[in-house]
């Protein structure tokens, strides 16, 4: 698992993903501190290394990267994670666009 709270290379996705299965690196963001965790079999392993150090679960976002894929793709919002009737995210799927926003803004600062 790394934290990332400054960057990371699309390069470094790319080795990761080699590791996994179907090409992807799993990855938890935090919207209130944007910064993110990556590089974990499971989105609940990354998410529970955010709330140690002292994340807030409303905040916190589960999203996998296909580094070999460009455009709206290279980002898919679907993670066990996700699934959070408190927030009215009823599927593993985000299904508010302004979070998913949110997100790809966070993701367009520390991915470069």
């Amino acid at each position: 698992m790394k934290l990332v709270n400054n960057s990371i290379t699309k390069a470094e996705l790319a080795d990761m993903s080699a590791r996994m299965f179907s090409g992807l690196v799993k990855a938890v963001v935090d919207l209130e501190k944007k910064i993110m965790m990556v590089d974990a079999a499971m989105h609940v392993d990354l998410e529970a290394e955010l709330l140690k150090s002292g994340s807030k679960q409303e905040n916190l976002w589960g999203i996998n990267f296909y580094p070999e894929v460009e455009g709206e793709d290279f980002i898919e919002f679907d993670s066990m994670i996700n699934i959070r009737p408190s927030q009215g995210n009823l599927s593993r799927n985000i299904e508010s666009e302004s979070v998913k926003k949110e997100i790809r803004l966070l993701v367009n600062t520390l991915v470069i």
